[in-house]
């Protein structure tokens, strides 16, 4: 069956037609062909399918299409600014060098505005605590945790 949904998405009012099961990771990728949002393991373990809905962050293999329906849905696509300049906590995963292989990377970053946007940040620990739901498995999570330390300064200074 298929169902009619309205979606914010990446500050773009986008409509729709899914079927009542399609996964809201599936849509952003095979729908929307927005495949910075990774899957990962399908179940909500890794973190890599992480997007914003309504500003928070939300593992989206684990959330439904229709579920984001009406609501804003922001991809690693659309934090960038629209003349291509990088999000703070992009910019801070780059130059931290967060990142090797990449894949985690999009959610890390989508899991670290939230924590800094909603929660607690203040030390490594508080840190490592919110990155919990995300896995990597190149980095040893060292320069993560330094690029999220970043980001929140840049996200703090041009705010």
């Amino acid at each position: 069956m298929s169902i009619s949904i309205t979606v914010q998405l990446n500050g773009k009012t986008v409509s729709a037609q899914v079927q009542s099961n399609t996964s809201l990771v599936e849509f952003l990728r095979e729908q929307q062909r927005l495949t910075g949002t990774h899957v990962g393991c399908d179940t909500a373990q890794c973190g890599a399918c992480t997007v914003l809905v309504d500003g928070k962050a939300m593992k989206s293999c684990n959330m439904l299409a229709v579920q984001a329906d009406g609501l804003s849905v922001t991809t690693i696509e659309g934090l960038a600014a629209a003349d291509g300049s990088l999000h703070p906590m992009q910019a801070a995963f780059r130059d931290c060098h967060g990142l090797q292989c990449g894949f985690c990377t999009p959610g890390m970053v989508m899991s670290a505005v939230d924590l800094v946007t909603h929660h607690d940040h203040s030390s490594e620990q508080k840190i490592r605590e919110h990155l919990e739901g995300n896995l990597c498995r190149c980095t040893g999570y060292q320069n993560i945790v330094r690029a999220v330390q970043q980001g929140a300064q840049a996200m703090a200074q041009s705010a």
